[in-house]
């Protein structure tokens, strides 16, 4: 403690308080603009991959896009667009149940 004391009163009469205030500043940035520039890149990379993605229509497999078959049946690939059934809400989905009478 006596150190970091010995060191705040040299330096602040040789730089001032201008310099702490734009140090302060810069340990702001540092610490809180960068992270959230970071996750902001992210957002925008996943986003962009996202649109990127195939849906095979016969087994349900997801690929990334590199190729037209699906890698699982063999089935051609359609692009997976917004009103696919990966955004869709599962109360928006309907399911086409037939009933048979058991005897």
């Amino acid at each position: 403690m006596l150190t970091y004391t010995v060191i705040i009163l040299l330096v602040i009469p040789i730089f001032g308080v201008n310099f702490f205030a734009s140090f302060i500043g810069n340990i702001f940035i540092l610490l809180f603009l960068i992270p959230i520039l970071l996750l902001s890149l992210v957002f925008i990379v996943f986003n962009f991959y996202k649109s990127k993605f195939n849906m095979c229509s016969n087994c349900g497999a997801i690929s990334l896009g590199l190729s037209n078959n699906c890698m699982n049946c063999g089935l051609e690939l359609e692009n997976i667009n917004k009103e696919s059934q990966i955004n869709k809400k599962p109360s928006e989905r309907t399911i086409e149940v037939q009933a048979e009478e058991i005897k």
